[in-house]
């Protein structure tokens, strides 16, 4: 997946493409996907890199939400049930299962989430990944050893599925090119075309070069999730908001505060939140929070009040309450809800996608999570073949494999969400270490530049692979390395490797928890 490549032939298309799709996040590559699959010319622009925002910042879990089954919303949550088994069957070397367990404290929790999470099991039906059962007090510490056991009275264990959001993305955006679809992050789109009043094609900015140009299609797709309605204003002035902004923050802990196999799952905090600890790539992630947000940012950051709010609850149900020293990062995503009356309550607004086609043609996806991402696509795809006129083509993508799929044992615990291209990074012969407390390698680097469209440091070290994430302060320290590999592979200059330097270090200071730039106001 060659960036210059696939500029080239945007540039130089001779006719028209059936799709332009504006969004390189999960709902944006997803629809990329299906409609390549279908046989349809797609073309699909990112302004940042893929899974910049929203993507790569989600809990990392592929489930059936279990919230929203409290919430009575059965449709939903078989709906992403179905989702999660086709997924887990279609990206299988970074979906696994995880087990987790809901700790109780009150005689009434076993009965109470035990039946609830039955229901959950018959809702999945074939492709359940595994049954729930009550625990007793001492297996429920077998599972999580470190789960606070004062007034512990037993629990409840079930299955959902865990990934890693923005290697699944960018492995999308490989499946994509693989179908024939145009590919291309940094790239802005700066207006739409109109022909008669309907939308024609898009203006787009290469923000690498500088260069404008335009971009012909029959239907445009937007799928720039919190900026959905930005877009729609550039279509029509007089358009209303569609969306409303809700924040989630976690902190990234070592393994040693959640040592087990298994996660944990609180159904109910203040906020009306589900809590989760989950291991992941060999520390905790611990989250999430619910804040409605006015303002948009394509870097936010965790408010005080959040960052209390997890650590808080860490305290409560750890026997090792974290301290400000423990953790590893703090990230913050933002969360594109359809508006639905008063949505001051964020929590109780329906993660449900929304698909609306404007009087011009323009088709706007928003909404969703990532578990439903597949059928997102599916439908807005649907509706563009109608809105465009092509001719209208089944959906190929419930049993589609998406790039690096295997089920072959990979030893190394870095190459493993690589899948099926681990074999091509390792025959790259350089398996050393970028930083001892990281995981990335030096071949790994000069992949992500020469495979999966890698431009800047903060691609390899945010979302190619997960440094920023997992340790904010290594990843500092790694970053001159990267740099100094990356530009080797770009054909960049010293200057270059000064000014990504620069512009790392500020942004993932705002990852290191205590540092004034990490917290908002």
């Amino acid at each position: 997946m060659k960036r210059e490549t696939h500029l080239n032939q945007i540039r130089n298309a001779q006719k028209p493409f059936d799709f332009c799709i504006i969004g390189g996040g999960a709902t944006g590559l997803g629809a990329a996907v299906d409609a390549a699959s279908r046989g349809h010319s797609v073309v699909l622009l990112e302004q940042a890199d893929f899974a910049k925002g929203t993507s790569s910042r989600s809990t990392k879990l592929v489930h059936g939400g279990v919230r929203y089954l409290q919430q009575g919303n059965v449709s939903l949550v078989l709906e992403a049930l179905r989702e999660r088994g086709r997924l887990t069957k279609n990206a299988p070397h970074l979906v696994h299962d995880l087990s987790f367990v809901i700790p109780n404290y009150s005689w009434w929790e076993g009965p109470f989430y035990g039946i609830g999470m039955k229901v959950y099991d018959q809702l999945a039906g074939k492709l359940g990944l595994g049954p729930s059962k009550w625990l007793s007090k001492e297996e429920t510490v077998s599972r999580i050893p470190t789960v606070e056991t004062e007034n512990l009275i037993g629990g409840v264990v079930y299955h959902d599925g865990q990934f890693d959001d923005s290697r699944l993305a960018v492995n999308l955006a490989q499946t994509a090119a693989g179908l024939g679809a145009k590919i291309l992050n940094y790239a802005k789109c700066t207006g739409l075309l109109k022909t008669d009043g309907l939308v024609s094609g898009v203006t787009v900015e290469d923000r690498e070069s500088g260069e404008n140009f335009e971009i012909h299609a029959l239907c445009v797709i937007n799928a720039t999730g919190i900026y959905v309605d930005d877009l729609r204003a550039k279509d029509d002035g007089n358009s209303k908001p569609m969306v409303t902004v809700s924040q989630g923050i976690h902190i990234v802990l070592p393994k040693e505060f959640l040592p087990g196999d298994a996660a944990i799952m609180i159904p109910k905090t203040a906020d009306g939140r589900v809590l989760f600890a989950v291991p992941w790539h060999d520390c905790v992630v611990v989250g999430t929070t619910d804040t409605p947000l006015h303002e948009k940012s394509m870097e936010p950051r965790a408010l005080a009040s959040e960052v209390a709010f997890v650590m808080e609850h860490a305290a409560k149900y750890l026997t090792k309450d974290p301290k400000p020293e423990d953790v590893l990062s703090i990230f913050a995503g933002l969360r594109p809800l359809v508006k639905s009356g008063d949505d001051t309550n964020t929590a109780a607004i329906s993660r449900d996608h929304t698909i609306l086609v404007s009087n011009s043609g323009l088709i706007t996806v928003t909404g969703g999570k990532w578990t439903t991402y597949r059928k997102m696509a599916e439908d807005v795809i649907d509706q563009a073949e109608m809105v465009s006129g092509v001719d209208q083509k089944r959906c190929e993508t419930e049993t589609l494999q998406i790039r690096g799929w295997s089920r072959t044992v990979i030893p190394e615990p870095n190459l493993k969400p690589y899948g099926a291209d681990a074999a091509a990074i390792r025959a790259l012969a350089e398996p050393e270490k970028i930083h001892p407390q990281l995981g990335l390698t030096v071949a790994e680097v000069r992949w992500h530049v020469r495979e999966e469209m890698a431009r800047t440091l903060e691609d390899v070290l945010a979302r190619r692979s997960r440094c920023l994430l997992l340790n904010a302060r290594a990843s500092i320290e790694a970053a001159p390395r990267v740099a100094k590999i990356m530009a080797e592979e770009l054909g960049r200059d010293h200057s270059w490797i000064i000014t990504q330097l620069a512009t790392y270090e500020k942004l993932a200071r705002g990852y290191v928890f205590g540092d004034p730039s990490s917290v908002g106001d």
